[in-house]
């Protein structure tokens, strides 16, 4: 087991990924190299960025890599946004990855804050 799997906030962020493919499966084929990709591909960086962050030495490297993640959480949230507007995702779905993107931007603030308090 990798020490990054062992993080809640890692836990949630690859949750977060399944429900952001899922919401995008429905999506226009024309957009399976657009937003669609661009969906997932935030959604996956979030998991992606926390893991490689726990790997640094440093607290300061791990933090950058967190800051990083939430990044990527804003962005599925933007990209949400052009997807109700366009209508791929329909409200109920709009409000589930807006939800989910706030606790999921929530926790990592909470993490990179742990960091420097622990430090």
């Amino acid at each position: 087991m990798f020490g990054f799997e062992k993080l809640e906030v890692w836990q949630k962020a690859i949750e977060f990924a399944d429900l952001v493919h899922a919401s995008t499966r429905s999506f226009p084929a024309d957009e399976r190299f657009g937003l669609t990709d661009q969906m997932r591909r935030a959604a996956v960086s979030i998991s992606s960025n926390i893991a490689e962050g726990s790997a640094r030495k440093s607290r300061k490297d791990f933090s950058r890599f967190i800051e990083i993640a939430m990044g990527s959480v804003c962005e599925v949230a933007s990209q949400s946004f052009v997807g109700r507007r366009q209508g791929f995702l329909s409200e109920e779905q709009f409000r589930a990855l807006c939800t989910a993107a706030e606790e999921q931007g929530r926790m990592p603030s909470g993490l990179r804050r742990s960091l420097f308090e622990e430090a």
